[in-house]
């Protein structure tokens, strides 16, 4: 006599998406820099949707802000917060500059999101945080 094997229906595990955010800033308030913060916010914004890997968790912006003291960026506290929050994965920047111009707040920064297991892409210099060339950070 056969055997008759019953097959549950399973729910299927879809693997999950990483968090992504972006981080833009200008520090000088003129017309030319307004546009390059919007055309950060919109590069990032597309980028990250187009990833079908990624989920969309929003981008960070400061303006007219300079970089050398974090704590006066009102929006950089923010996305420290939501990594805090265990609410990001993954922050992509233009630059290393535009993350930070202090080496210490830089380095101190990275080092944090990295304990938490967040990765820091700096486009311009093609820095990872989490890979091995991720200590080798250096402001231009």
């Amino acid at each position: 006599m056969r055997k008759i094997t019953k097959i549950e229906p399973t729910e299927p595990i879809f693997p999950k998406r990483k968090r992504v955010v972006a981080y833009a800033r200008v520090s000088m308030e003129s017309e030319r820099l307004m546009h390059s913060l919007s055309a950060q916010i919109s590069y990032y914004s597309e980028l990250i949707q187009k990833n079908p890997e990624w989920e969309y968790a929003g981008v960070y912006a400061d303006s007219f802000i300079s970089g050398t003291e974090t704590i006066k960026r009102q929006e950089f506290q923010r996305m420290l917060a939501d990594c805090n929050a265990g609410m990001i994965d993954i922050i992509l920047c233009k630059s290393i500059s535009r993350f930070a111009r202090n080496t210490v707040d830089l380095l101190e920064t990275v080092r944090h999101l990295k304990d938490l297991g967040i990765e820091v892409r700096f486009e311009k210099e093609n820095i990872n945080s989490l890979s091995g060339d991720g200590e080798t950070l250096t402001i231009n």
